[in-house]
């Protein structure tokens, strides 16, 4: 009976965390980084969504099987995909397709703070740096 319990309990906090609303306009770091912080907010069988802090620059790479979409939350950048380099600032959206290298460069006093989700769900084991 107790095993039973604990699982609606477990499976209770799964729906109230699917079901809440994030304030991505006002979530801040929970911890102190040098450049880069990635905090996961999200993930299914599909998708992965990460809410990504950076100070200074992301170096080029590329994921083998997965596209990117990112949307800017704060801060404003130079943001390199294939050949193509733009600027970018709060509220802009784009997409990084897959097998593609991408780098940023922030240019903004604050840092950069982007949505960025991933199709289909990252592992981690795609990302290829190109130096």
């Amino acid at each position: 009976m107790k095993i039973l319990i604990f699982i609606l309990f477990l499976f209770c906090m799964k729906i109230g965390v699917a079901q809440g609303v994030l304030n991505l306009d006002t979530l801040q770091p929970k911890q102190s980084y040098e450049n880069i912080l990635v905090e996961p907010i999200y993930e299914n069988e599909n998708n992965s969504y990460y809410v990504i802090w950076i100070k200074k620059e992301v170096k080029s790479h590329k994921h083998l099987t997965h596209t990117e979409t990112i949307t800017v939350i704060e801060g404003e950048g130079i943001m390199t995909v294939g050949k193509n380099s733009f600027t970018i600032k709060k509220g802009d959206f784009f997409e990084i397709p897959k097998n593609t290298f991408h780098a940023l460069k922030v240019i903004s006093e604050i840092p950069m703070k982007v949505l960025s989700i991933q199709m289909p769900k990252f592992d981690g084991e795609d990302r290829i740096f190109e130096y």
